[in-house]
């Protein structure tokens, strides 16, 4: 999602358009690059979310953050933090934030293809396969 003092474009692809960037090596090199993987992330795992899924982000008064919260139906809770490379490394604040939410399930979708555990409770995924543990779910 990109946004602009007035608005907001969801779709990356409109986003791409709007700006000129006409292939993936003028993206790499573009500002937007990853707030446009952000919002990408995002929007195709919301579409791949059970009804009824609540969606936020979370955000402390000292920087702490989570890029998306989904708390599904049941009451459990998913915390996902979302980062463009193929190396994920987790901020500090990302780590006081699942202190204080206490997430289920904590996920960081990194641009590669492998799934592994970056630390105890901590799970590094790619898009494709966190879509699928929500169709699953």
């Amino acid at each position: 999602m990109v946004k602009s003092s007035r608005l907001y474009i969801r779709d990356s692809g409109l986003v791409h358009e709007l700006l000129g960037i006409g292939n993936t090596e003028a993206l790499a090199g573009h500002p937007v690059v990853g707030a446009s993987w952000e919002g990408f992330v995002i929007e195709n795992l919301l579409a791949c979310a059970p009804p009824r899924t609540e969606a936020s982000f979370y955000r402390s008064t000292s920087g702490a953050e989570v890029d998306l919260v989904l708390t599904f139906r049941n009451g459990k809770s998913w915390a996902i933090e979302i980062k463009r490379g193929l190396s994920p490394v987790l901020s500090a604040g990302f780590f006081s934030a699942l202190e204080d939410i206490k997430p289920d399930r904590s996920f960081v979708v990194y641009g590669g293809n492998d799934r592994y555990q970056l630390k105890p409770n901590v799970e590094a995924i790619s898009l494709i396969t966190l879509q699928q543990e929500l169709l699953s779910f």
